[in-house]
């Protein structure tokens, strides 16, 4: 006996081959003996069918039926018959010298069967008993007794799918385990692929809402929904593949079409926000605006007809209508895509869709031509493998143009910080130069103030204790000579301190001539030579008032120790400039005892603190004299 081979078809067939049949009607004396059947028969040959309406009554109108030998449909039942009810009509003997009983299954989606036995024609039911197992609602017992023969009706009632076939067999109850699993393997790699793809999905899924959340990017909110209807679509049809229950029927006649159709509808709106078509395609976001409508639309007529209506082929023609639409639209994008080939991201999108119209291709033609296919090895004659592998590629390309997607709002966010950073640069300078143009224009209004009010008055204290001194001749108090000499230094000191805070003198060149004027004057009425030693070029270089002023007062403070301390005849000023202004102060006098610098007190310590503070540096050496340098980078 050849392996039982079982058809189970997922997208309906638009043709019907025309069936001649020569068998004899089987109740021209052809008995089926079950005490024979030792496993399971195929009882195709061996009865006779016909149809009635739903509401008909099958004991009422049985003697009028014209039954057709054999199976009248033996591929998928055409749609304007799903809403009717089949009828198989077929004699049994039993020969055994014991009662028989075996389990009656007319095919996998039927919602009921009604089992009747022809008696004095009439017809009395047979009780409904079905085994104690997961999917008994499919599987009627039939007792005969011994040497007993009988003409059983049954009478079908169709679920509502186009992959409805009728598929009678008669089974030995100790076999019925072995059957159902045996069904049940001949699409285990199926199964297992699915398996592995769902689990793809779902990792997919994972990884969409976790880039949602890190992100608030609702495309990836969006894709994750498409990916879990359509994985869920997969995932049914992998569970309940070849079973008899009110889900399997449920999924199979109903739902798996809504499952497709919101995941479609998800993914175009996915689509429009990951290409951003409002903005850059508005071609595609009308395309798919139309696509969703006309989705919509098709899902809730559909589910009007399913309930509400009995008219099975116009709910047949909702259905392949919407998906034949759904591939035209693959088709226009592939157009459009190939026309704007150098946008990257359609190119990766194209390529994905191109794969899934190949495979959709491929799987229709699994069910098509399925006696091709069934020689195929392995998964190979599954129409569900095709599908699936389209899904695969889509979701692959979809992955590379989602990186190169990414990569692209990686430098672009980058570029936008860098900007910003820039931005907010530019915007701190413009704050520090205004408080620096403040602080200037402070700087001047104060030194112009003291220079106006300080420096008048204390140019007049000098000039009337001069006055004094004059008038009182030998007479003179010490007091006056020490107010002379008291409004002397502080108007220098006045002078220096506006210098130090005119903005305008905030120049190298300026520091080297001040400290060259100051000294030659210093020195001007003393028995000590004062050489300043310039560069010929002094380079226009910026230096803060700090700066200068503590410089100069730096030097000041060595040319006041050398006048006291150094009795020298020549002191040398010399400037260096290389990246760094060294000033280097030089005397011809005795010296300075470098373990004696105690007497120095404060003054060196000053101007090590004064060098220190604006980040210079200070020494003193004795070479024939004492060496001052003072080094500031500028």
């Amino acid at each position: 006996m050849k392996k039982i081979k079982i058809f189970y078809c997922f997208i309906a067939v638009f043709f019907l081959f025309p069936v001649t049949s020569t068998a004899q009607d089987s109740l021209s004396g052809s008995y089926t003996d079950i005490s024979r059947i030792g496993l399971v028969k195929y009882m195709g040959a061996y009865v006779s069918s016909a149809y009635i309406n739903k509401k008909e009554d099958l004991p009422s109108v049985f003697q009028k039926l014209n039954f057709t030998p054999g199976i009248k449909h033996k591929g998928t039942i055409p749609p304007d018959l799903v809403t009717k009810k089949a009828v198989l009509k077929f004699n049994i003997s039993n020969t055994a010298d014991t009662a028989v009983s075996l389990y009656f299954l007319p095919g996998i989606y039927f919602e009921n069967a009604v089992l009747y036995k022809e008696e004095n024609n009439s017809l009395r039911k047979i009780p409904d008993i079905h085994p104690s197992i997961t999917d008994s609602i499919g599987y009627w017992l039939i007792t005969l007794q011994s040497h007993d023969s009988a003409t059983i009706f049954a009478e079908l009632s169709l679920v509502k799918t186009y992959i409805v076939t009728i598929r009678p067999r008669l089974i030995h109850p100790q076999y019925l385990d072995s059957f159902i699993a045996e069904i049940k393997s001949t699409h285990n790699q199926d199964n297992l692929l699915t398996y592995v793809f769902c689990g793809l999905l779902l990792m997919m899924i994972l990884f969409s809402i976790a880039n949602f959340f890190q992100g608030a990017n609702r495309d990836f909110l969006y894709y994750s929904g498409y990916a879990f209807f359509i994985g869920c679509m997969l995932l049914t049809k992998a569970v309940f593949d070849f079973r008899i229950n009110a889900a399997s029927f449920f999924f199979e006649s109903y739902f798996d079409f809504i499952l497709q159709g919101i995941g479609i509808i998800f993914y175009m709106i996915f689509m429009q926000r990951f290409l951003d078509t409002r903005n850059k395609h508005p071609f595609l976001h009308t395309l798919y605006k139309v696509g969703i409508g006309m989705l919509t639309i098709s899902l809730l007529f559909y589910t009007w007809l399913h309930y509400f209506s009995s008219n099975f082929a116009l709910e047949y023609l909702v259905e392949n209508t919407s998906k034949m639409l759904l591939l035209v639209m693959i088709v226009i994008f592939l157009v459009y895509s190939a026309k704007r080939w150098k946008d990257k991201l359609l190119r990766f999108l194209f390529w994905g869709n191109l794969f899934m119209l190949i495979f959709s291709v491929i799987s229709l033609l699994a069910v098509m031509m399925e006696n091709m296919f069934q020689q195929l090895p392995g998964i190979f004659n599954s129409s569900l493998f095709y599908y699936e592998a389209g899904l695969f590629f889509e979701l692959v390309f979809f992955l590379a143009g989602l990186n190169y997607k990414n990569r692209r709002i990686i430098i672009m966010q980058t570029r936008e910080r860098e900007m910003l950073k820039t931005q907010n640069q530019m915007q701190e300078y413009e704050k520090e130069l205004a408080v620096y143009k403040a602080q200037q224009e402070e700087r001047q209004r104060i030194s112009a103030d003291m220079h106006d009010e300080l420096g008048s008055g204390m140019t007049a204290i000098r000039l009337m204790s001069e006055i004094a001194r004059n008038k009182m001749k030998e007479n003179t108090p010490v007091e006056i000579e020490k107010i002379s000499h008291s409004a002397n230094d502080v108007l220098n000191k006045m002078n220096a301190i506006i210098w130090s805070m005119n903005s305008g003198n905030d120049t190298l060149d300026n520091l080297v001539s001040y400290i060259r004027s100051y000294a030659l004057e210093y020195f001007e009425n003393t028995p000590i030579l004062c050489k300043v030693n310039m560069p010929e070029n002094i380079p226009p270089l910026e230096i803060s008032g700090d700066k200068r002023r503590n410089i100069f007062l730096c030097v000041k403070e060595t040319l006041n120790n050398a006048w006291k301390h150094s009795e020298a005849s020549v002191i040398t000023i010399d400037f260096h400039l290389n990246h760094v202004l060294v000033i280097t102060i030089t005397d011809n006098g005795k010296g300075i005892d470098m373990l004696q610098l105690r007497q120095f007190g404060n003054g060196l310590k000053n101007i090590a603190h004064r060098m220190e503070s604006i980040g210079g540096s200070f020494k003193i050496e004795r070479k024939d004299g004492a060496v001052t340098t003072l080094e500031l980078p500028v």
